[in-house]
């Protein structure tokens, strides 16, 4: 069971700006996916000690981590921002490059995403969104699964994500894009 839609219209960037606060909607492909209601107090838990993990690992490095809600916009190509109709909201992202940081979030891939599955969000982050970093260009993805004990890890090679490597939640796991930064799966789950 896919997220609850906003309408049957396609929209965009310029659209989303006009919609109140206190609603989240991702865009994908113009659709407009309802995100709520807000995550669980676990999925805020497991988010959090990763957000700490990564924040101090990078805490003097030119990379950035952010915590939803935070737009990320995905054009396809040179299109002015209010024309674009692909924003999500991660996690967890990782930006490296500050020329796609502004006011509004960023525009462009994030460095690395980390999605924690919910059972409400599964298919959505699983299917929908996972095409839609692929096709952005995301070099890694994340998607943690915290009530299976399991991370599949995707690595953009050759402009696709091919099979995924998937770990048990135990031990630490290195990111690839940014190997000094390493996620310690007990501190994560207790």
């Amino acid at each position: 069971m896919g997220l609850p839609l906003r309408d049957h219209q396609h929209h965009t960037y310029g659209d989303y700006l006009t919609w109140p606060e206190e609603e989240r909607y991702e865009l994908i492909d113009g659709v407009a996916y309802a995100m709520t209601p807000a995550p669980g107090r676990r999925h805020q838990e497991v988010v959090v000690e990763m957000l700490r993990q990564i924040a101090d690992a990078l805490d003097d490095h030119p990379c950035r981590v952010y915590v939803a809600p935070f737009d990320v916009r995905l054009p396809r190509g040179s299109e002015a921002d209010e024309a674009i109709d692909t924003v999500v909201q991660p996690d967890l992202s990782v930006i490296c490059d500050a020329a796609k940081l502004d006011d509004r979030g960023c525009r462009g891939a994030p460095d690395w995403v980390l999605e924690v599955i919910s059972p409400s969000t599964a298919s959505h982050d699983q299917v929908k969104k996972r095409d839609i970093y692929e096709r952005a260009g995301v070099p890694e993805l994340w998607l943690v699964h915290p009530m299976d004990g399991i991370v599949s890890v995707y690595v953009l090679t050759a402009g696709g994500y091919g099979k995924p490597r998937v770990t048990e939640l135990e031990g630490c796991l290195p990111g690839v894009v940014l190997p000094r930064v390493e996620i310690h799966w007990a501190r994560v789950l207790r």
